[in-house]
């Protein structure tokens, strides 16, 4: 029961201050489910407590990159020296469901993409047997919906960009059998059957076509026949563009925040927030300072200039891949990304201008934690995730309108994909 011990032994380390009363409430209802907790009832006054709402809730992050870590040796079973997430995190933060990226990093030759997806399926669910006590794979939203009543966390898989199908549909089959349940069309790299928006709106590269290919429009055809719901964030406009005149099943943006409160390419600009409205589908805002914050980039390019000897002794020192490189050269500059960091208003922002332009009802949650090394204040890692709900209502939305954000609008989008 090493979980279970680790949260009561170390409760104050791993949550925020103010939000231990509902994480225990958490706790008592995944790990000691039969146990009378008074404790969770402390603080429960008044009209609207967020702690409760939050508990109530069931809470979706739709992009969590965690599997990166995993393959370096981490076991997230634990709790853990690095990066943002873990179990005990997980659970300390009301997460019901989280969907776990699968990620190849491109540049590798083409037969090894498929090869290295497996690795990192085989990978979560490893982690899920392992932890079969708390843990459960999701395929559908009926499995959330049971597996939450019964008290456990449930991993989803999501793909992050679609280089491991090697322009194969039997390969999008593959994975959909083997539990990944959304695809990112594409990830900053651009395919042979799709443009990313990196291709498309920062670098200004010519590609032999733009937007979907003959191919392309197969793949969302066959996602839509699948179940497997379209991801649009990474892609290119003219890809977008015809995502949506192609599909006929709501999409998602997993990770993707608003271009008109923060010009980086990789927002979504109010006309495309109101097709993913008309189509149905729900724009998940991602957490990263840099899609939050349009003075970010600057600053940090600024304090990285006045600290680059020391980064460069310390990249001298370093073994591992790039990702775990960077994971440790900004857990080194923290403090100096501490006076940069946006505040966690800067989320809310973005969560209430797309509900404000397109309504409550396509709004969600993707956090990208563990695929950025730095996030707003006050969201340190998974575990603070219930200061959205707070500042959710303290900007006057009601617990209806919060708990759609939270979770129960990814569930209507993968209800609806579902059907056939």
């Amino acid at each position: 029961m090493e979980v279970e011990s680790f949260v009561f032994s170390n409760l104050s380390r791993v949550l925020p201050h103010d939000v231990s009363v509902m994480n225990l409430n958490c706790f008592c209802g995944r790990i000691f489910p039969l146990a009378t907790c008074l404790l969770c009832t402390v603080g429960f006054q008044g009209s609207l407590d967020y702690k409760k709402v939050h508990a109530d809730a069931i809470v979706i992050d739709m992009h969590n990159d965690v599997v990166q870590r995993m393959l370096n040796g981490e076991d997230i079973s634990q709790k853990t020296s690095h990066g943002s997430s873990d179990l005990p995190r997980f659970l300390a933060g009301g997460v019901d469901a989280e969907f776990f990226s699968v990620w190849v990093p491109p540049g590798r030759t083409i037969p090894a993409y498929k090869r290295q997806a497996d690795v990192q399926i085989d990978t979560i669910l490893n982690f899920v047997r392992k932890n079969s006590s708390l843990v459960s794979l999701g395929l559908t939203a009926e499995d959330i919906r049971r597996n939450v009543s019964a008290h456990k966390f449930v991993v989803m898989m999501g793909m992050e960009g679609g280089h491991p199908l090697q322009d194969d549909l039997q390969n999008l089959d593959h994975f959909y059998q083997r539990g990944v349940r959304y695809l990112t069309l594409t990830w900053n790299n651009s395919l042979s059957w799709a443009t990313s928006a990196e291709t498309e709106s920062a670098l200004h590269k010519h590609p032999r076509h733009s937007g979907l290919s003959p191919f392309g429009v197969q793949v969302v055809r066959r996602m839509n026949a699948l179940g497997m719901v379209i991801d649009v964030s990474h892609v290119g406009e003219k890809t977008f563009w015809d995502v949506i005149r192609y599909a006929k099943k709501p999409v998602i943006a997993s990770h993707s925040s608003a271009w008109a409160l923060c010009h980086h390419w990789r927002n979504l600009k109010d006309d495309q927030l109101k097709a993913i409205a008309r189509n149905g589908g729900v724009v998940c805002v991602n957490f990263a300072p840099g899609f939050l914050d349009s003075t970010f980039g600057r600053k940090e390019r600024s304090m990285k200039m006045r600290n680059k000897r020391r980064i460069e002794q310390l990249m001298r020192t370093l073994r591992g891949d790039s990702f775990m490189k960077e994971m440790y050269v900004s857990e080194y500059l923290k403090p100096e990304y501490d006076s940069i960091r946006p505040p966690l208003s800067a989320i809310i922002d973005h969560i209430d201008y797309v509900a404000k332009l397109i309504g409550v009802d396509h709004v969600g949650i993707g956090s990208d934690f563990d695929g950025l090394f730095v996030m707003p204040q006050e969201m340190d890692d998974i575990s603070y995730l219930p200061n959205i709900t707070r500042e959710l209502i303290a900007r006057g939305y009601d617990e209806h309108d919060v708990k759609l954000i939270l979770g129960e609008n990814i569930l209507r989008v993968l209800e609806a994909n579902e059907r056939k």
